[in-house]
Order: structure tokens, then C-alpha cells, then sequence
């Protein structure tokens, strides 16, 4: 067998191996112990789900989804929060996943040994029948939907909750994020209002004398819901969750979008969002939902690197073909690679 077919076969193992759907989970290098400065306040959040009644003001909530495919995005999104924190033992992630918790939860505790943190369940039955076919497959996953029900998942004592994607790395201490003043809104995020909203939805959308009304009245801008801050009692007081099922429904039934998950929040939310300076947000570096093409940074400063879209840094660096970019996200990859060959 000559070494080409012997390379071929090897890589046609590995293929099938990982698409098992009991594959092994990626391996990850332990990551360093970060701890808290002098100026920190004392944490009291508890580790454990036995004592969730209490409320601590000094602590930050990040809530993110875990799942295989998207594992190695998110461990590295978890240490470049912990890295550039100022007070890192005061975070606490609320990890959401819909399948082998017990596996994810190994890996989390083994990467990040010092790690608070909490697994929570979704149970895929709450967007059955919710959920139509989009522009990219990734957008159709019941998990892509899962930071609609977080009111629903987290305790009554996490009363904000900043929400990310598995996709991006913070380079900034995110206690900045947290702190910003929502005011009366429920949700905060950067706004983008030279955007065309022609785009999010369909013609059948716009012609409709019910739903192309529905931004009439209000200053209507885009935002990206990968990087949001939301104060969770206003969302269960004002049903938010409700609201977003509802316009899911519609899409069941009449088809007005084609883009997953965003256009729910942009009917409830666009024009009543506080707006974040648009650092926590440097998104679109993943290119379009189509072809994943190189882009470069928005002008202005970066305190968030978001690689939404279909090119995903861990998957172009893997096929040497990478952009400039994904040099930025490397240093927060804790993936150990797999041998093929062994000394012995």
C-alpha cells in the first residue's frame, strides 16, 4: 500500500470516528488558574445547586450553549473571558447543552479546574414544531435557540445575564460589559441602524399589510444577538419568551425569514434596545452564511472579536487556510491535537 492510500485510509478513520455520535469529545490542554486581584470583592455565589436562593451583586453571569461541534470555540471564549478579567473568580457560566452533559461537564471541569460554573439541560421539546429550515444549517439547531429560554433555565437569583456565542473572544475585562446601565430596557447590545432590514425578511414579510407594519413607529436597528446583556426579571415580568414563541409560530406558518433565531428578536426588541458601544462586538468575522469569506475589523477600538457567519477560526486554521484574523483567536485554543503516529 503505497503512503497516499495509507494517509487516505488514516483520514477517512478519523472522519468517521468523529461523526459518530458517540465520539469522543475533543481534548483540551488545562487551562491556568486565574485568580482575583486585591480590589475584588468577595464572592459568595455558591458552587453547587444545593444553595441557589442567594443573590450576589459582586458576581458576573455569563451564559453560553456547549456542544460538540461547537466545544472548542467555546472553551477558548471561556478563557479569553477569564484571562483578561480583572476579578475572574467572581464569573459564573451557565453553560446550556441538550446532549451528553455528563461528557461536556467533564471536559469543562478538567479544562478549567478553578472554573465556577452550572450545566443546564434544554430540553429540545420546547422548539419542536417551532423551528424552520434557514439560509444555513447551523441556524436550524434546537440549541441555536436555547438563549430564548434563559429566564426559564437560570434561577430566579441571576437577575442579569450576559449572553454569548461559541464563537468570539473577549479581550477586554468583560466586568465593563456588565456594568452597563440598561436603563428601562430589558436587553442591551451594539446597534447597527445603517443596516437595510430588507434584508432579514422576506418579500411575503413586507408585502403583508399584518407584519411589514410591525417596526412602524419605532427606530428600528439591527443587532447582533451573539453579544447581548439582559436583565432577566424584565424579561419573565414583560414575557419575552412568549413574545419571541409567537413569531415563531408565524414563521412556521407563513415563512417571513430566512435567517434562524435573529428575526424573532428583531421583531420584538429592534428600537427598544440599549445600545453598548460597538467594541463588544466585532462581529461578521466569519464572513456571510454562504461562503465564509475573509473580512476584516469594523473601525474603532475592539474589546470583542465574533466570528458569526459560516467560517469558523478553529476549522479554516485545522485546513491551513486561514485569514488574517483567526491569527487573533489562536492564542486562546486550548485543542490538543491528535496524533496519527506514536513513538512506540
Amino acid at each position: 500500500m503505497s503512503i497516499l492510500s495509507i494517509s487516505l485510509f488514516l483520514i477517512t478513520v478519523f472522519v468517521s470516528v468523529k461523526s459518530l455520535p458517540n465520539a469522543e469529545l475533543p481534548a483540551f490542554r488545562e487551562a491556568p488558574a486565574f485568580r482575583n486581584g486585591r480590589e475584588c470583592l468577595k464572592k459568595t455565589w455558591p458552587s453547587s445547586f444545593n444553595n441557589l436562593n442567594h443573590h450576589d451583586p459582586s458576581m458576573i453571569h455569563i451564559a453560553m450553549t456547549l456542544d460538540a461541534t461547537y466545544l472548542r470555540g467555546s472553551v477558548a471564549g471561556v478563557l479569553s473571558v477569564l484571562q483578561h478579567a480583572a476579578c475572574p473568580e467572581n464569573i459564573v457560566f451557565h453553560f446550556i447543552a441538550t446532549h451528553r452533559r455528563a461528557d461536556l461537564r467533564r471536559t469543562m471541569t478538567t479544562t478549567f479546574p478553578y472554573l465556577s460554573f452550572h450545566l443546564y439541560h434544554f430540553n429540545t421539546d420546547l422548539v419542536r414544531g417551532k423551528i424552520s429550515s434557514s439560509i444555513r444549517r447551523a441556524l436550524d439547531q434546537p440549541l441555536n435557540y436555547a438563549r430564548i429560554y434563559l429566564a426559564d433555565l437560570l434561577p430566579f437569583t441571576v437577575r442579569r445575564i450576559i449572553y454569548f456565542d461559541s464563537d468570539l473572544i473577549v479581550v477586554d475585562d468583560v466586568a465593563k460589559l456588565w456594568n452597563i446601565n440598561l436603563g428601562a430596557h430589558v436587553l442591551g447590545a451594539p446597534e447597527y441602524c445603517h443596516v437595510n432590514f430588507t434584508y432579514y425578511f422576506n418579500s411575503r414579510f413586507w408585502s403583508s399589510p399584518v407584519y411589514g407594519t410591525s417596526f412602524t413607529g419605532r427606530r428600528a436597528c439591527y443587532f447582533n444577538t451573539g453579544v447581548m446583556v439582559i436583565d432577566l426579571r424584565k424579561w419573565r415580568e414583560g414575557k419575552y419568551t412568549e413574545k419571541l414563541e409567537h413569531w415563531m409560530r408565524v414563521q412556521k406558518k407563513n415563512r417571513i425569514y430566512e435567517l434562524g433565531s435573529l428575526p424573532p428578536f428583531l421583531l420584538v426588541f429592534a428600537g427598544d434596545v440599549e445600545g453598548v458601544e460597538h467594541r463588544w462586538n466585532q462581529h461578521g468575522l466569519g464572513g456571510d452564511n454562504l461562503e465564509g469569506l475573509c473580512r476584516d475589523l469594523h473601525p474603532g477600538p475592539v474589546s470583542l472579536l465574533h466570528w458569526s457567519g459560516k467560517g469558523k477560526p478553529w476549522l479554516r486554521l485545522d485546513t491551513k487556510r486561514p485569514c488574517p484574523l483567526d491569527s487573533l483567536w489562536a492564542p486562546y485554543d486550548l485543542y490538543r491535537h491528535p496524533t496519527l503516529f506514536c513513538d512506540s
